[in-house]
């Protein structure tokens, strides 16, 4: 990209140079052309440069990621060994253990059985790795390779390259990793339905979702949180009958529904056993279709006393999103059905309007026999709105694997009609499987009821209170502290305990492994930052001193565990680069905990502040080692952040 500008900026130079030559900067008025021409170049240079600068300046900032430099290093130099291999495989993996170096490249046996099944060539790939290794361009960051074994190559990472990486971190924060194209990315999560109130199966949409907006939005693209409220259909005839019955002076005095969860049991049960009150929801329902204000002003009332619910449970968890149910995609459904049916893809099967999408055997109901829309309908509007008004390109849909099947068909229809090409548009369904009780059974009340995530948020606020009493917190922390302690810790545990679990697997929810202080959770994690955030603290170092070192200290990685903790430091990027392209969060989780265990080891080994032990008096302060624990918080904070859990500094 610096090159194709810089080349540019010589071109528009040497075109102005040429104009000057004709004498057209501003001699001859019958030169007024070229004198327009000669301001539109200098206009564009000047913007070149300065566009220029600030890319050179955000790219200084970021972070780099050091798995793709060397798959670019190993690129170039596979394409100058064999140039005329097409698209040799390129592996380049962080190293399990210290004696294989810090990363390897595992290309050489891959492209032995190329070169063996195209060319019938048969050659070694100690061969092939070595013939690699020759061609390795010069570049900042390696400081040797090694060949091994059948044809490993291992790569030794330069000690002051890793230095100035980690100096840079230290002095700009954490900065994203260069992303290319911003992009607009659609993030459809939580979803409840109105009149319901939310459950357990929501929490993983919910959390799942706003992680990843977060880490989207970190990245440097503009994202567009959705929440496809189920707020339009049938149901809101039996409700608004039922409000009528109940509180007939809704339009004058709001009616004062507490419960919303009994009105609805109420409202169903009246419309399962009442055949006068069933036919009076139909007409509600036709009504309110119609548009008729008294019908509208009763579904609007309904829809508020669920928005206040929701927005409960939003607040606790710091969820932020957008409002876009149903009801906003009523309109355009007629045309979507006009449109399949122009290109000829609409069958009618039983007075049913159907579409066939090839590769799938159950057919998208589009219009049912009565004439009304179905699921299908708003969710193919949804795609096209989102695709086609919200330009997205990147579209995610975070909704359990129960609705894959669904979800492949809708998206495979917008294909096949032409609203997107998969090439140049993602979709994905980032599906997850369901929540399980500690008997490996959905997760219920004792009663068999799902579990109200309202109920589970206090129950975590309880539960995490009483765990910090148990460590006497209480007795060293102010009442403000510990309440900031129990909501990070509360909520921090529910979040974690989900995110770090594969989303694809169901997961098991139990508060006492949640709340445990060991292994991979976040109580381990929330206090091993405090620990770390408190180190400089005690040795009397504040932020401004920090700073100050960072930018005059070389950081010393001599020490096999400053080294160490270095390396995976500077392992984020490539982490957070990997998620936005399978959008597993789990991998995050557990970068951090090997985070936490191998800055655990260096602390252990690696003196930060030395004491004198008869006196406890601070002796010596090894700043270089300060400025790594610094380092991992900040990487720390940054991973919380984008996990939406917010540490405290007191604990």
């Amino acid at each position: 990209q610096f090159a194709f500008q810089e080349n540019e900026i010589k071109l528009l130079t040497a075109e102005i140079e040429r104009l000057k030559n004709f004498g057209c900067l501003g001699v001859s008025p019958s030169l007024e052309g070229l004198r327009d021409e000669n301001a539109k170049l200098k206009y564009r240079l000047n913007f070149l440069k300065k566009s220029l600068q600030e890319e050179r300046s955000k790219s200084t900032k970021s972070m780099i990621n050091i798995n793709s430099c060397l798959q670019e290093i190993f690129g170039a130099a596979i394409q100058a060994a064999y140039p005329d291999l097409e698209n040799p495989p390129l592996v380049v993996t962080p190293s399990q253990q210290p004696k294989f170096g810090d990363y390897q490249c595992n290309s050489a046996m891959g492209i032995s059985q190329i070169l063996l099944k195209t060319r019938e060539q048969k050659v070694i790939p100690r061969e092939i790795a070595e013939k690699i290794a020759k061609n390795i361009p010069a570049n900042d960051c390696i400081e040797k390779v090694e060949i091994a074994g059948p044809g490993f190559i291992n790569v030794h990472l330069r000690k002051d390259f890793v230095s100035k990486q980690l100096s840079s971190l230290l002095v700009n924060g954490v900065q994203p990793p260069a992303i290319g194209k911003r992009k607009k990315v659609v993030v459809d999560f939580s979803s409840p339905n109105i009149a319901k109130e939310m459950h357990v199966g929501h929490l993983r949409s919910t959390i799942i979702g706003e992680s990843m907006c977060r880490l989207f939005e970190f990245a440097g693209h503009d994202v567009l949180r959705l929440n496809h409220l189920g707020d339009w259909g049938t149901q809101f005839g039996m409700l608004i009958a039922h409000l009528q019955d109940k509180f007939p002076d809704y339009l004058t005095v709001s009616p004062p529904i507490g419960d919303l969860q009994a009105f609805y049991k109420e409202s169903k049960r009246r419309f399962d056993t009442e055949e006068e009150f069933k036919k009076r929801a139909y007409q509600c329902v036709v009504l309110l279709q119609s548009k008729n204000p008294d019908f509208i002003k009763a579904w609007n009332l309904i829809c508020d006393v669920s928005r206040r619910e929701f927005q409960k449970i939003y607040n606790c968890l710091d969820i932020t999103i957008i409002e876009r149910g149903e009801s906003f995609y009523q309109e355009m459904m007629k045309d979507i059905v006009k449109e399949f049916e122009d290109k000829g893809f609409v069958q009618v099967d039983e007075g049913r309007k159907v579409v066939f999408v090839p590769g799938f055997p159950v057919p998208l109901t589009i219009v049912k026999s009565d004439g009304g829309y179905t699921y299908d309908t708003s969710d193919l509007a949804a795609l096209k709105h989102r695709l086609c008004e919200e330009k997205g390109d990147i579209l995610i849909y975070v909704v359990d694997s129960g609705q894959s099947v669904h979800f492949q068909t809708v998206f495979a229809a917008g294909q096949m009609i032409g609203w997107y090409d998969p090439k140049v548009t993602r979709v994905a369904h980032a599906a997850f499987g369901v929540v399980l009780g500690e008997d490996k059974k959905k997760f219920k009340t004792r009663s068999g009821d799902t579990v109200r995530l309202i109920d589970l948020l206090e129950e975590g606020l309880k539960r995490a209170m009483d765990k910090l009493k148990d460590k006497e917190r209480d007795k060293v922390l102010t009442p403000e502290e510990l309440k900031a302690a129990q909501t990070s810790v509360a909520f921090g545990c529910i979040k974690y305990a989900d995110l770090s679990h594969n989303r694809l697997n169901d997961y098991v929810f139990s508060f006492d492994k949640m709340l445990d202080d060991r292994g991979n959770t976040a109580a381990y994690l929330l206090y091993a930052f405090t620990r770390i955030r408190a180190i400089a603290r005690l040795a009397n170092i504040d932020e401004q001193m920090l700073q100050k070192a960072a930018r005059e200290e070389v950081l010393v990685l001599d020490h096999e565990k400053e080294w160490k903790l270095g390396k995976c430091i500077l392992r984020f990027p490539e982490i957070l680069q990997k998620i936005l392209e399978d959008l597993l969060l789990h991998t995050l989780c557990d970068y951090l905990y090997e985070l936490a265990t191998t800055f655990t080891e260096f602390y252990d080994s690696c003196y930060c502040v030395e004491k004198d032990r008869q006196t406890g008096q601070i002796v010596k302060v090894n700043m270089w080692r300060l400025l790594l624990c610094e380092a991992t918080a900040t990487i720390m904070a940054k991973g919380f952040d984008i996990l939406g859990i917010k540490p405290v500094q007191r604990m």
